[in-house]
């Protein structure tokens, strides 16, 4: 008899066991069978080899096409060379060793197979080196395990290939005795025609038909997005039913008096935005909105004139920025901003003003314990930094507002921590967001928050042209792009050089990238910022002044080198993603991107929002040794095509996978989403949430419904369960 929390050990043995965790985190037979096939191959029907993204760990199925024998140049032995293809595309294999010749006699052209193994690159072809492969037609032994129409593909790990877990899984059902208790009451699975939980599994692995494909894949969707929709509804019932500090607008105070002084008039958007938010803040139970708006189109302006809402009824806001550069910016930018407004306690401050504090990680200890005790006195009505904030050691004297920039870089837990850092009551919340947000993530990642957008950009935006420039086929336009850079510069303009990397002095020297290995199993290093400010100065940007910037620099120099490219002492910036959101220096115009392609779609939109942010128009360039014809191309090519961030967002949700959405953001933690789909599955989606908030105001601790509480506990781990309490 085999249970649903039954050990895979005893099932499986302690070999396949072990193998299954170690790889894939799986340990139990429930969670083998929530492990789900990411795709199902009908057996002659190819892989599509030019959709396969550079270092994936991918399984495809292709012919062969070529295979041979021959000597290394770069040391003693020989190597095998194969060529599979799809009929379109095709995929180089190298295969090293004295079994090569064995592989030799099973690779016959014209052969079926699964491949498995990380996509590298090598002479600017893609490239599995030394991959798995089980053969699907001919003499193999392994061919019987194929025989069927339909063949599972999971997603899989170094040591671990699709075909393994199929094996364990077959095995698993085999003696598997079914769920005791489905956890959808009946009467939800009769009006919504979903089938049983012991059904759906089996038939999600072992289908014999596409309908019994589909049908299984509704009843396990269902399953998720209730289990998501649920503890979101908890959390809000949960977030209405505490108390907050009620700060309801006061007339003739900081808020009224910076409102007179603006230069300019509100758009549509933020005055619409900031009578919500002013009508949140006034409620006794806490606001938790979401803000989400293109780049530059004035959220800032927003979160200020919350903050002084909350300073003016006598309390504090916090400000939590990713990174110390944004950190250090938001704080000189509020200052400025307020000018006499926030000098409060200094010579010259205006009568009701506050004061601006920003605290950081880095700091020294004199200012660290300045900054501290005039956060705990109550002296700081706004206070910003990055993570510091949410140590154990930083108290407000009484907190009303939190306002979490980039909230794409911070996970409910950050957010969680630091609004418990309010004492008796729980502050207000507001979430900002320069990356759109598709209304299925709004409503599943964010579904504990109100959202407000913010669509309409204001006067003085220049436009951005941005162009992809292909190193591998067209080489001259990079010596294009630094000549491009000198004009810029003539003109009194000034450009950013970002870089995926910081670069510590490792093994790439001064003059060129890491040759390729032979083997071609990884790609060269990536680009990083030390090295490519060394180049640029000695060589198409000598001349220039250029400065370096990143995370690990302290935060003296980080704040001065911001100040001195501000005030166009520096021209060329070499930087990391620090300068992704929130850096604002209008007379910068250029923005190369170097490596493009192991950014993401989001990220890309967001770094390039730092030029044409003054008069002048800005101008991206998109640098990769990508060639043309892969998947990675077209994203790029997507950025280039639009400057429109809600379809390049719904762009980016289609390409990267779908992270645990009550996590960490990005964290790399295992999925929370195995089966539901955030592009495809709107609908479910919407009418989960009706269907969790309705069983939550009925039952809200689930007591009278132990299936649905054992879904929502088993989508989350004690620690995120501990997190969504204080949220």
């Amino acid at each position: 008899m085999t249970t649903f929390d039954e050990k895979l050990v005893s099932v499986l043995g302690k070999k396949s066991a072990d193998a299954l965790e170690a790889g894939l985190g799986l340990a139990t037979v429930g969670e083998l069978l929530r492990h789900y096939p990411r795709r199902y191959d009908e057996r002659g029907k190819l892989t599509e080899i030019a959709k396969l993204e550079m270092g994936e760990h991918v399984t495809v199925q292709a012919r062969v096409k070529s295979a041979r024998q021959r000597r290394m140049k770069s040391r003693s032995g020989e190597l095998l060379e194969a060529v599979i293809t799809d009929g379109t595309s095709d995929l180089h294999l190298v295969f090293f060793g004295r079994g090569s010749r064995k592989i030799e006699r099973e690779l016959l052209p014209g052969r079926e197979a699964m491949f498995a193994g990380k996509v590298g690159m090598f002479n600017g072809k893609l490239q599995l080196a030394h991959p798995d492969y089980q053969v699907l037609d001919g003499e193999d032994e392994n061919a019987a395990d194929f025989a069927g129409a339909f063949i599972p593909v999971y997603p899989a790990a170094q040591g671990i290939q699709s075909w393994n877990v199929s094996n364990c899984v077959e095995q698993v059902l085999a003696v598997w005795d079914g769920v005791t208790e489905d956890p959808l009451p009946e009467s939800l699975r009769a009006a919504r025609g979903l089938i049983p939980l012991e059904k759906a599994l089996r038939d999600i692995h072992r289908p014999d038909g596409w309908a019994a494909i589909t049908v299984a894949q509704q009843r396990l969707k269902w399953d998720e997005a209730m289990a998501v929709q649920l503890a979101l509804a908890q959390r809000r019932r949960s977030a209405t039913a505490r108390p907050a500090p009620a700060c309801p607008p006061r007339s003739g105070l900081v808020r009224d008096a910076f409102e007179a002084r603006l230069p300019f008039k509100l758009t549509a958007g933020q005055s619409e935005v900031g009578e919500q938010i002013a009508q949140d803040l006034s409620g006794e139970h806490p606001m938790n909105r979401l803000l989400q708006g293109e780049v530059g189109s004035g959220k800032t302006i927003v979160a200020l004139r919350a903050m002084l809402q909350v300073v003016d009824a006598g309390r504090q806001a916090a400000m939590l920025a990713p990174t110390e550069v944004l950190a250090a910016q938001h704080a000189r930018s509020l200052r400025e901003l307020l000018g006499d407004l926030g000098q409060a306690g200094e010579l010259g401050g205006a009568e009701h003003a506050t004061r601006v504090t920003l605290l950081t990680g880095s700091m020294g200890a004199p200012a660290r314990k300045r900054a501290l005790l005039e956060i705990v006195s109550g002296e700081a009505g706004i206070v910003v930094g990055t993570h510091a904030l949410i140590q154990d050691k930083v108290e407000f004297a009484d907190l009303g507002l939190v306002v979490v920039d980039e909230q794409h870089r911070f996970g409910v837990e950050q957010r969680a921590a630091l609004s418990g850092r309010a004492g008796g009551s729980t502050p207000h919340v507001l979430v900002m967001t320069a990356t759109p947000i598709p209304r299925t993530v709004a409503m599943t990642v964010y579904g504990d928050l109100e959202v407000s957008a913010l669509r309409e950009l204001p006067q003085g935006r220049s436009p951005i042209s941005t162009s992809v420039v292909p190193v591998a086929s067209k080489p001259g336009w990079l010596d294009r792009a630094w000549q491009r850079i000198h004009e810029e510069v003539r003109k009194g303009h000034q450009v950013y050089v970002v870089c995926p990397r910081i670069g510590d002095g490792e093994s790439e020297d001064s003059g060129s990238a890491e040759p390729p290995k032979e083997d071609g199993s990884d790609r060269r290093p990536p680009l990083a910022v030390v090295d490519v400010a060394n180049r640029l100065a000695e060589g198409p940007l000598r001349g220039l002044r250029i400065d370096i910037l990143h995370g690990r620099m302290p935060a003296d120099d980080k704040d001065a080198v911001m100040r001195a490219f501000a005030a166009n002492e520096v021209q060329v910036l070499v930087a990391t993603t620090v300068v992704e959101v929130g850096v604002n220096v209008p007379n910068a115009t250029v923005m190369v991107i170097m490596d493009a392609d192991r950014f993401g779609v989001s990220q890309l939109h967001q770094l390039r929002g730092r030029v044409g942010r003054g008069s002048a128009p800005g101008l991206c360039l998109l640098v990769t040794e990508m060639p043309d014809g892969t998947s990675t191309m077209e994203r790029l090519r997507a950025v280039e095509s639009t400057l429109d961030g809600f379809e390049l967002a719904q762009l980016d949700l289609e390409l990267r996978r779908e992270g645990d959405i009550l996590g960490a953001a990005q964290s790399g933690r295992r999925s929370g989403l195995k089966m539901l789909s955030l592009l495809r599955d709107e609908d479910v989606i919407a009418e989960a949430r009706v269907v969790a908030q309705e069983v939550v105001e009925a039952d809200p601790e689930l007591a009278a419904h132990p299936g649905l509480a054992g879904l929502v506990a088993g989508l989350l781990d004690d620690e995120r369960a501990e997190y969504l309490e204080k949220a």
